[in-house]
């Protein structure tokens, strides 16, 4: 009976060591663990920083992008006008050469008459003074041929 209480003692001691193989060493180690697990920790928080940061970034590249989209649009609307300059001056300057002309004494431009003469199709100003046409540009190299219905 003897061995049997030894084996038990014995038994008792490896267990211990058996769910705690760290123990006799952890002393030894303490220090050096806490002092990993700071660095990662630390190592955690920059990270985290880092990612709101990487964050705000991207947010501020995206306005940045929308802002440049805005100014392209206005830089081509622009050009646009612009490049048309030249046709609304020669479209003003034949506006104004399509104002008829009449004699010195029958000048619709200082006497405004009540009778239909040859300026009855243009608008007048607040004198009653004719005034040139209105010219429209119609753009047709865009415009979509409109389908008429078959004849019947």
């Amino acid at each position: 009976m003897s061995a049997y209480p030894r084996y038990s003692i014995a038994s008792q001691g490896r267990q211990s060591i058996l769910r705690n193989p760290t123990a006799l060493s952890t002393s030894q180690q303490a220090p050096a663990l806490v002092a990993r697990i700071n660095e990662k920790k630390q190592e955690l928080e920059n990270l985290m920083v880092l990612r709101d940061l990487s964050a705000d970034v991207a947010r501020h590249m995206q306005e940045l992008e929308d802002k440049l989209k805005t100014l392209a649009d206005g830089t081509e609307a622009v050009a646009m006008v612009l490049s048309n300059w030249q046709s609304i001056l020669r479209a003003i300057a034949m506006a104004s050469t399509a104002i008829p002309k009449s004699k010195p004494s029958d000048d619709p431009f200082t006497e405004p008459r009540e009778k239909p003469g040859p300026c009855a199709g243009f608008p007048r100003n607040d004198d009653g003074l004719p005034m040139p046409q209105t010219l429209v540009r119609i753009p047709i190299q865009n415009a979509k041929p409109q389908q008429q219905p078959p004849p019947q």
